[in-house]
């Protein structure tokens, strides 16, 4: 199922609506959609270099009102919606090991700023309504995520303007590894901080 949802998502950036299904699937992406955006976002920007920043901008502002979509999921309908949604793409015990783990807006911050706003790890979705199940701030969540989902986008709009098609493989391939290690990297750190303050 996962593969025929990223094809499906790989062939809206062919048609004149693309932007618009970009919009759809960077707000979905952020709240009940597996697939992440960089699957439209990629070859729209590359086949037209000149829009990329344009792109960047509309998956941000799309991605972060998703975001607070599944804020209001985990804050006001856990049980009835995004329960089900976590358990429909077997996502339920990362969300839970997560929960027993995540108390406060500054951990929840981390992860939104660092891991899923970075490298996808752990899925948007599963923080957005983390952050909603914890009741974080609103205002304080809506600027973390509008931080994190705009430096994502516009570094990826950066540097497919500036290296092209090559660094396209580069971003599918190695970029998720590497902000992967330093996001593990800064989770250990504030782990540490945290015993150590306690």
């Amino acid at each position: 199922m996962l593969r025929r949802l990223y094809d499906w998502t790989m062939s809206l950036a062919a048609r004149k609506s693309a932007e618009v299904w970009l919009a759809v699937i960077a707000f979905v992406e952020s709240s009940v959609f597996l697939v992440p955006a960089d699957v439209l976002f990629l070859p729209m920007a590359l086949a037209k270099p000149e829009r990329a920043y344009r792109y960047a901008v509309v998956a941000t502002v799309a991605s972060v009102l998703g975001g607070i979509a599944g804020w209001m999921l985990g804050y006001y309908a856990y049980d009835t919606i995004a329960r089900p949604v976590l358990e429909f793409y077997g996502k339920l015990d990362a969300f839970e090991q997560m929960r027993v783990y995540i108390h406060d807006e500054w951990e929840i911050l981390l992860l939104l700023l660092v891991t899923s706003g970075l490298a996808h790890l752990p899925p948007i979705k599963i923080v957005t309504i983390l952050a909603g199940v914890i009741h974080m701030n609103l205002g304080f969540f809506v600027i973390s995520a509008i931080i994190a989902r705009g430096a994502r986008f516009l570094f990826l709009a950066w540097l497919l303007r500036h290296y092209g098609e090559p660094i396209r493989h580069f971003i599918e391939k190695r970029l998720g590894q590497i902000t992967a290690v330093v996001a593990g990297v800064l989770i250990v750190l504030g782990v540490g901080y945290k015993l150590l303050a306690h």
